[in-house]
């Protein structure tokens, strides 16, 4: 009977460690995927707002600041 519970309890650690493997490689997967859409969607963010509402010499900083309402004290303007 010992021989049994041995031989389960060695498959279910190799089931718990292709488990871990397979979570651990989805999620990296995600992580990947999820941070290459935020850059991208930043990338255009900032090209529009540099296009579309920057002018002469700001920067895409200081033109969103400046959309947002927020004077260089940090304080937003009203």
């Amino acid at each position: 009977m010992p021989k049994i519970a041995d031989a389960n309890e060695k498959i279910a650690e190799k089931v718990v460690e292709g488990y871990k493997k397979i979570e651990n490689g989805v999620v990296n997967g995600y992580k990947k995927i999820e941070n290459g859409a935020v850059e991208g969607f930043n990338k255009v963010s900032d090209k529009c707002v540099e296009v579309l509402f920057a002018k002469k010499g700001e920067s895409v900083e200081d033109a969103k600041k400046r959309l947002a309402g927020e004077t260089k004290n940090g304080k937003n303007e009203q």
